[in-house]
């Protein structure tokens, strides 16, 4: 007879990368990006251009060799020609780039935030609010007079995905999330979720940010975010040290990976996204623990943090990677903090460790980093500065 219930059973496929993009302060490429971390070496930062706040710059890029036509570029703001250039890393390590037939066929999934601001505007408009008896009325004029009617346009974050469409022909599904760390996450849990439920055979999937913007630091510091001064390991002070980074991934089934000859990088084994009440003391803190179990944590375990720097929220990772006893290492630490990009390259670091056997060095002077070579799987963490909390689980594959 036939099964009735056949329909109803769940497919559940391993899912591999096979293909990384990763572009930040360290360099570009994983060469680059191992050679900064397996050395130790100290992380590039900027403290007086945009001062008193801390970032980390973005690598000199040569565009021109991921988006070779000048009028895309032009068309791009900055964060989204790093997303583009970091989309067209992945294509080209996982052997994919200008194969029409499987681009065609590559879902996509973005996680981005807003874009362009017109910082001059900004500051007038702030100054004149700190001395108007109607601010109100003052604001309403100042955006009818003062904003330009492409900068509503500029601002969409499904810019990026668009981007990367146009220049590198990836047509197939296309998805973007909006929603600082935990869009990151999301992003990447969806694409895992489809491949290894067998609605989806390959994807790309990743984000992009650019620190070197006044108006998101203004952002930020509104928010008493932002690291001043000399940098700070990310779990010994407070504050929020930006980073400019573009970080994708390929994704993909074993059986279509192997169908097409490509051997995986490592195999992401699970992604979760939560979110606790931030108003109750040590929800975040359980909220990790309980991540992290979901993960598992045998031997051979270690973690790769995403902790962003915000006070409260690193405090409580903190608490909850300390009392489990495995090595830690925070991307922070190496590349700054990119906000939606956070989550993917801490991924992607977490799969270059794997590929390499090897757990890059401890950060000096970071009081949760400790010595430890474990790296047959890497549970990713993430929490967000505000809110949001996720994990990843990459092993050997």
């Amino acid at each position: 007879m036939p099964d009735a219930n056949a329909g109803r059973r769940r497919i559940h496929r391993d899912v591999w990368i096979t293909g990384i993009g990763l572009v930040s302060s360290l360099g570009e490429g994983l060469d680059a990006h191992w050679e900064a971390l397996a050395t130790g070496a100290a992380p590039l930062t900027d403290a007086t251009t945009y001062a008193p706040y801390v970032v980390h710059p973005l690598v000199k890029v040569n565009f021109d060799t991921q988006i070779p036509k000048k009028g895309d570029q032009r068309q791009m703001e900055p964060w989204q020609r790093i997303g583009t250039y970091a989309a067209g890393l992945a294509l080209d390590a996982a052997g994919i780039a200008r194969n029409t037939e499987i681009l065609s066929k590559t879902d996509m999934i973005v996680a981005a935030g807003g874009g362009e601001r017109d910082f001059a505007v900004d500051a007038s408009i702030l100054n004149e609010l700190s001395t108007s008896n109607d601010a109100g009325r003052l604001l309403n004029e100042r955006l009818l007079s003062d904003l330009r009617p492409t900068l509503s346009l500029a601002q969409l974050s499904n810019l990026l995905a668009g981007n990367i469409s146009i220049v590198h022909g990836v047509t197939g599904s296309s998805r973007t999330f909006m929603g600082e760390e935990s869009a990151g996450v999301d992003a990447t849990r969806v694409a895992y979720s489809r491949i290894a439920a067998g609605q989806s055979e390959i994807a790309l999937v990743g984000g992009a940010y650019n620190a070197e913007r006044e108006d998101t630091l203004l952002l930020n510091d509104l928010d008493n975010f932002c690291l001043k001064g000399d940098l700070k390991p990310v779990f010994a002070a407070p504050g929020i040290a930006s980073g400019s980074m573009g970080a994708f991934l390929v994704l993909e089934s074993p059986e279509h990976a192997t169908a097409r000859g490509a051997r995986p990088i490592a195999r992401l084994s699970g992604v979760w996204s939560e979110r606790a009440k931030r108003a109750v003391e040590g929800a975040v803190a359980e909220k990790v623990t309980a991540l992290l179990a979901t993960a598992g944590t045998p031997a051979g375990t270690a973690i790769i943090s995403g902790a962003t720097g915000a006070h409260d929220a690193t405090e409580a990772e903190r608490a909850a990677l300390a009392a489990s006893g495995l090595p830690v290492r925070a991307v922070a630490n190496r590349m700054g903090h990119g906000f939606e990009a956070q989550f993917i390259a801490g991924l992607a670091l977490a799969a270059l460790a794997v590929s390499k056997g090897a757990l890059f060095p401890p950060h000096a002077g970071d009081p949760l980093e400790q010595a430890g070579d474990a790296a047959e799987r890497i549970v990713v963490t993430q929490v967000g500065h505000w809110r949001g909390e996720g994990a990843g689980l990459v092993e050997k594959a």
